[in-house]
């Protein structure tokens, strides 16, 4: 739920980090003053750029979106990586500007990311202490237990430092003793206690179905100004994780949350293949293509680069670019690869154990075939294949098809040999979907940076 509380500390912190942005550029103008004076447009105009890429950078990685400002890990965590890619666009732009001073460069980063550890470490702790008195805290209360209850309990109790659970409410003959959950008493003095006890919200488990009284207590309780929500045991119709949405007043059950589904989080994502694709292309494509491709033609005949047809979202074939690892066969779009292949071309075992074969995807990404991170793209006949032995394989075709993946870092890459590896792949594609976020796609890129340097058993 989004609060003025909330939306005043977004506004705040915002205008913040703007100021110390700002700041520090002033001051590194005033110190290096000599080389400003000499190119005063470059500076003005950079100024602008690191403004609008900070404003950018932060929405996508969602800095100021937060409900528990005293959670250190979900701050640091979204201003870093807000913070690493818009030090990447700095970069490119500086690398465009030779008149640059360089030690600007590096102090301007430095000021900036030590303001942001210190702030962020400061709103953590003034909230932390704030709320360790209990009458700070937002006082809630439960009517009637049982497992929908016990969910709330621990997500408040576990997730949450700024609300206090005082206990529940129930019928005399099923009231239970809960630890760390005192039982208050019956439904019919819920009322008098929430007033006696400045309770701000009740959550209410119970069906009112049931109990005509309940909707009775609720209309009591919004006289008081005591916000009071029904819990619904949606599992007797979908038993699993479900996502609930609104045509105007009409509930609509979702099987799964997808947060791409938003045409903002498809912007975050697209915005992101392009910068970080665009970024590989020029700095490391752009020498080691030539390269590759040389020893690839003095190793064996045959074309540089492998296309083959590859199932992307939407089960829409798309043509898949690799460098090409295997010698010309007749085999290659419907044989898959396994280790010691006899096809494999001398340098071809290096490329896929290196996974440098893959790196030509990168122009899939720009092209918008593939996004960086997703499910790896099956071939076409694997695609037919295994949609038949796992009835949830083609929801990994919701999105477009990735260099590397949540399974892939969890070590399901390669060969599928039994139903199993099948089925895990899947898991975890899967669940990529119903998680996205943009700083998960950066840890997947990080941990397959790592994988690849450390070596990975499953590449071949």
């Amino acid at each position: 739920m989004i609060t003025r509380y909330n939306n005043a500390y977004r506004i705040f912190i915002s205008f913040c980090d703007l100021f110390a942005l700002s700041a520090v550029q002033l001051i590194l103008i005033y110190i290096y003053r000599d080389y400003v004076i000499a190119k005063p447009d470059f500076y003005i105009v950079s100024y602008i750029y690191q403004i609008m890429v900070w404003l950018i950078c932060s929405y996508l990685t969602g800095v100021y979106v937060n409900n528990d400002f005293t959670d250190f890990s979900r701050n640091f965590k979204r201003s870093g990586s807000a913070f690493l890619i818009f030090l990447s666009l700095v970069l490119l732009f500086n690398f465009f500007l030779p008149y640059y001073n360089r030690q600007f460069v590096i102090f301007s980063a430095v000021g900036f990311i030590t303001y942001l550890f210190l702030s962020r470490a400061l709103i953590v702790g003034i909230n932390f202490f704030m709320y360790q008195d209990d009458n700070a805290k937002k006082k809630i209360i439960i009517i009637g237990y049982n497992e929908l209850s016990d969910t709330i309990v621990h997500h408040f109790s576990q997730l949450n430092k700024t609300v206090l659970i005082k206990g529940y409410f129930d019928y005399k003959e099923n009231a239970k003793h809960i630890p760390n959950l005192p039982f208050l008493g019956k439904v019919e003095e819920c009322f008098a206690y929430c007033v006696a006890n400045e309770v701000s919200e009740i959550y209410c488990t119970l069906s009112p179905e049931k109990d005509p009284e309940i909707y009775k207590l609720s209309e009591n309780a919004e006289r008081n100004f005591i916000r009071f929500k029904f819990v619904p045991d949606l599992r007797l119709f979908v038993n699993r994780e479900i996502k609930l949405d609104y045509i105007q007043d009409i509930p609509v059950l979702s099987l799964r949350s997808e947060p791409l589904e938003s045409s903002a989080g498809r912007l975050k994502k697209r915005v992101f293949d392009i910068v970080f694709s665009g970024l590989v292309c020029i700095f490391l494509l752009s020498w080691l293509v030539p390269i590759i491709a040389l020893l690839i033609k003095l190793d064996s005949r045959g074309p540089v680069f492998f296309v083959q047809q590859r199932s992307g979202k939407n089960n829409i074939p798309f043509p898949c670019i690799k460098f090409r690892s295997l010698k010309v066969n007749k085999e290659s779009d419907t044989l898959q690869v396994t280790r010691n292949d006899s096809r494999f071309t001398k340098l071809g075992s290096f490329l896929r154990k290196s996974s440098l074969d893959e790196l030509p995807q990168f122009f899939n990404v720009i092209m918008g075939h593939m996004s960086v991170v997703g499910s790896r793209p099956h071939m076409l006949k694997h695609t037919d294949e295994y949609s038949k032995i796992y009835d949830e394989y083609m929801i990994r075709h919701f999105l477009k098809p990735g260099i590397t993946g949540w399974a892939q870092i969890h070590g399901f890459r390669g060969e599928i040999k039994v139903d199993e590896q099948l089925r895990k792949r899947v898991e975890h594609d899967v669940w990529y979907i119903e998680n996205w976020t943009l700083g998960l796609d950066i840890n997947i890129i990080v941990l397959t940076f790592w994988l690849t340097v450390k070596g990975d058993d499953n590449a071949f």
